[in-house]
């Protein structure tokens, strides 16, 4: 076809579109009324043209993305039961959450550990259980998410000490993908966009400091997206920009990120808990849509209620409904071409390179956290974000919105959903998740 449809059509640049909007404004100020500043630093315009377009090459996989299923492991023959049931039904992954050693070989029957990505989440660092747990799987699709620099800020201690930790950490790693970085803590915790890009990044390269550039192929990505629909979609893309350019910094190229990628807790709520679920669809759309590799969804009740059938089973159909009745099956370059979604990859890029460089020029991310400068600027941040939230810029339906006054949950709480207050000694100040309308649930709970 040797022509184009609209191509007899001339072209509208985008000062003859700012022109147009400024007249019909009839006076109003365009910058005033039309441009939207986020707590991230970006201005976003009301509109973009192929001007905008950056052909920026994210190096996204090729690979659909995994619907994975978190399984706690406190009952071995239970977690397996239930892994093999997810399985069954549409997962393709499994995320198994342990806070102690297991029997790998009860929990893993009836598993094909060598084709089915499973990731195993220790909250504990064991080097003999770790290697004999990779022996078992002998597989590449077999990930450990073993984090020691995340375990010291999620905790304020590391698991033993930091030279200890650092010596079984290079025990174990010979083994595939065997270094995770928890990003999703700094979401949580109410880290912005570029915050988060950055924090990813320099805790990255601490690893990559001590250990050498050769365990980069073993690392991969935890983070957590929200419900700004497009910027999440291009943080997750900005990354890739990120983790490409400092690998080549190490003479390493063809090393792509890996990601896994859960909905955020932070703007969960427990009143009109349904309302969860469209938060959560929304945010592994753009999850998927931001090529993440695997992603495992949340129950709309994960906050308040002890895992069960129906809840898994509907976030798992979650995602079903998204890869096979949506459209969103192989997906990954669904946003290449998008104006606005590139302008925003390569801002959050830019500033997050930035606060990259101002870490590694502080002494590196370990030595920040120590001196509790990055704690102090993702308490700024969340900050913010909670005066929006405190004051109904920043909307949560059903919450500090269209509140139902004969919502009650003070009876239907299995679970304690709020920060737990801790008494241990820490060396640092620990990164503290929480989410923004906790203090709003606790007075209503008080007044049911």
């Amino acid at each position: 076809m040797d022509t184009y449809l609209f191509e007899e059509f001339e072209g509208v640049s985008a000062k003859a579109w700012k022109q147009k909007i400024q007249a019909d404004l009839k006076g109003l100020d365009y910058n005033d009324t039309l441009l939207w500043h986020s707590i991230e630093g970006l201005t976003v315009r009301p509109f973009y043209t192929k001007e905008d377009q950056t052909n920026q090459q994210i190096p996204l996989s090729e690979d659909n993305f995994n619907i994975c299923q978190s399984v706690f492991v406190d009952n071995e023959d239970v977690a397996n039961k239930l892994a093999v049931n997810s399985l069954q039904r549409g997962a393709n992954a499994i995320e198994f959450v342990a806070n102690k050693t297991f029997d790998f070989k009860k929990l893993l029957e009836n598993i094909d550990s060598v084709n089915t990505p499973i990731y195993f989440k220790l909250n504990f660092l064991d080097v003999e259980f770790t290697k004999q747990l990779s022996n078992f799987t002998q597989s590449e699709k077999s990930y450990f998410n073993i984090d020691i620099i995340g375990n010291l800020a999620k905790t304020g201690n590391w698991f033993s000490n930091l030279n200890e930790d650092h010596e079984k950490l290079a025990q174990i790693s010979s083994l595939n993908n065997c270094i995770a970085v928890n990003a999703s803590l700094y979401q949580n915790a109410g880290a912005n966009c570029t915050q988060q890009l950055a924090y990813a990044l320099a805790h990255a390269n601490e690893y990559l400091n001590h250990f050498g550039s050769s365990i980069a192929s073993k690392i991969y990505f935890n983070f957590s997206v929200g419900s700004n629909y497009f910027f999440e979609i291009a943080k997750l893309r900005a990354f890739r920009i990120l983790w490409e350019a400092l690998l080549k910094e190490y003479g390493l190229f063809e090393i792509q990120a890996n990601i896994f990628t859960q909905p955020s807790l932070r703007n969960k709520t427990l009143y009109d808990y349904n309302v969860n679920m469209l938060r959560t669809t929304s945010e592994c759309m753009s999850a998927i849509l931001g090529g993440t590799n695997t992603i495992a969804n949340i129950s709309y009740d994960e906050l308040f209620h002890k895992s069960n059938e129906f809840g898994e089973r509907i976030s798992r159909n979650q995602l079903l409904v998204i890869k096979e009745e949506s459209g969103f099956e192989n997906a990954q370059n669904f946003a290449d071409g998008s104006y606005y979604i590139e302008t925003l990859t390569e801002q959050f890029a830019e500033k997050a390179l930035d606060i990259f460089k101002q870490i590694e020029q502080g002494g590196g991310f370990l030595k920040q956290l120590k001196e509790g400068i990055i704690q102090r600027k993702i308490s700024e941040a969340a900050q913010k974000e909670q005066e929006l939230f405190d004051t109904g810029e920043l909307v949560l339906l059903g919450t500090n919105k269209i509140q139902n006054p004969n919502d009650k949950m003070k009876n239907d709480l299995e679970l304690f959903p709020f920060v737990k207050k801790r008494s241990e000694k820490t060396l640092i100040q620990p990164i503290i998740a929480k989410r923004l309308a906790e203090q709003l649930e606790q007075e209503r709970l008080e007044n049911e």
